[in-house]
């Protein structure tokens, strides 16, 4: 089972956004001990220069020195622009992103954090600082100099390039860069990891199980990108205390687009698919569920290849956090090749996080909460539970829907099963937060065993991928409660 996003060290329960950043700094803390190795602190100096077409840095700390630069290609019109740092010159289409308003930042990993070296000495201008035999794998090391270009950016004046809205994207092992470089810098609005692989967005638990998945002995000898302490849980990963589907939390509920090739096993998609299925229970709890994005249904099976079922994704993301126009796609758009089941899982509940330290969960009046029938029969099924469904997204072929199941009773309620028809041609692909019998037609779905018990008057969900047209919802829709 994944580590419970909700639940901190001392065992208390996270109820409200106060103790999600709370519950976010113990989890960064975990992922640097168990993972990455540590990032430090915003260096004692960081100086350098914002031009047209060039960024350079100096940066000072500890008595040590070193520097690096970062070209930048303008799109067309007046800035100041928002920006995408692209890692090693392999991620999100530059076309589209320059078409969509963006500035690209061409940043070269490598001249922070270089590969082909031992764990003892290792190279690039964070080793410079903090030492080649220094326990931080590359990954935070480029996430390191990501965050160093935005410090000189904020310094710059803002004439050219705006510091409050940057995104980073990366394929690959830049991928990997990518994810963790968005996880660990608050100031980054949008990330857009692309065809991470192990090491990246899949939860490490998984790919030790998925057939042709790069195993985690392998990610991790093949280049120091993880820190030096992951090497004792590359063998038994449900030892860590952490998982990547809570870095994936991290990022919420600022912007995030996982895009995915499910055609090349070796990069452990469907293990994709679970860290971004339970990442984004945390978007949700955030109230923030539109923010994140997965996709994984594409076609063309080229490694890094810029895709056209992409673009449109990547135009409304970049659009909805760098220049705060539009809607997020907010779509969970997964591969039926590689889909991963979150029940499989996920043993925890998802709360809804408040402002203030309410029940979330009371909907309306204390005095009269929501209940729609009989006050003198609540023992009727009929009356006590209740099911209603809403397409969350849509897409050609295609579509996303959830499901609430409410208690409309005063008292608990033990167990619910609910039961739908789907329209000719429609079919799940993917389902969590509940077990299924059928994927077409008449399908049933009973409540797993960790979200059975609804307070009273409380709501739980669960949700599902299906093919064909959302243009007819499912139907028939009814909830019976032993």
């Amino acid at each position: 089972m994944l580590p419970d996003p909700f639940t901190k060290l001392d065992g208390t329960r996270v109820s409200t956004k106060d103790d999600w950043r709370c519950r976010r700094a113990e989890i960064m803390e975990l992922a640097e001990t168990y993972v990455y190795g540590q990032k430090p602190d915003k260096p004692d100096s960081v100086t350098g220069t914002v031009s047209t077409d060039r960024i350079t840095v100096q940066v000072s700390d500890q008595g040590r020195s070193s520097s690096f630069s970062a070209t930048v290609d303008l799109p067309s019109g007046s800035g100041p622009f928002p920006a995408v740092v692209v890692l090693g010159g392999l991620g999100a289409d530059t076309d589209t992103i320059k078409a969509a308003g963006a500035a690209v930042i061409n940043y070269d990993p490598y001249t922070v954090g270089n590969e082909g070296t031992s764990r003892s000495n290792k190279q690039g201008a964070f080793y410079d600082i903090y030492g080649s035999s220094s326990s931080t794998g590359l990954l935070v090391a480029w996430a390191w100099g990501v965050s160093r270009i935005i410090d000189v950016i904020e310094q710059s004046g803002g004439n050219i390039l705006r510091a409050d809205a940057t995104g980073v994207t990366g394929c690959s092992r830049f991928g990997k860069g990518a994810f963790v470089t968005g996880a660990f810098d608050e100031r980054i609005a949008l990330t857009m990891p692309i065809e991470s692989g192990t090491g990246g967005a899949p939860i490490f638990r998984g790919v030790s199980r998925e057939s042709g998945a790069q195993p985690l002995d392998s990610a991790y000898t093949e280049q120091p990108w993880l820190g030096d302490a992951f090497g004792s849980y590359t063998g038994n990963p449900s030892m860590l205390p952490v998982d990547t589907h809570e870095v994936v939390a991290m990022i919420a509920p600022r912007g995030l687009l996982i895009m995915e090739n499910p055609h090349v096993d070796w990069l452990g998609a469907r293990s994709g698919s679970v860290a971004a299925l339970a990442g984004a229970e945390v978007y949700k709890a955030l109230g923030a569920e539109d923010n994140i994005t997965y996709w994984s249904d594409v076609q063309d099976g080229t490694h890094c290849a810029a895709r056209s079922e992409w673009r449109t994704p990547l135009q409304q993301s970049i659009q909805a956090f760098l220049l705060g126009t539009g809607s997020a796609p907010g779509q969970i758009r997964i591969s039926p090749s590689k889909s991963g089941n979150l029940s499989e899982w996920k043993n925890w509940q998802t709360p809804v996080l408040t402002d203030d330290g309410g029940d979330p969960g009371d909907p309306g009046d204390p005095g009269d909460p929501g209940d729609p029938g009989d006050p003198g029969d609540p023992g009727d099924p009929g009356d006590t539970c209740t099911a209603s469904y809403r397409t969350v997204n849509s897409w050609s072929g295609g579509f996303q829907g959830e499901v609430s199941v409410r208690n409309n009773s005063t008292s608990a309620l033990n167990g619910w099963t609910v039961s739908m028809t789907l329209a000719s041609g429609q079919s799940i692909s993917n389902l969590w937060n509940g077990e299924n019998t059928g994927t077409s037609g008449s399908v049933t779905v009973r409540n797993t065993p960790w979200n059975g018990t609804v307070a009273a008057n409380g709501t739980v969900t669960f949700g599902f991928v299906a093919s064909g047209n959302s243009s007819t919802e499912p139907g028939n829709i009814t909830c019976t409660s032993p």
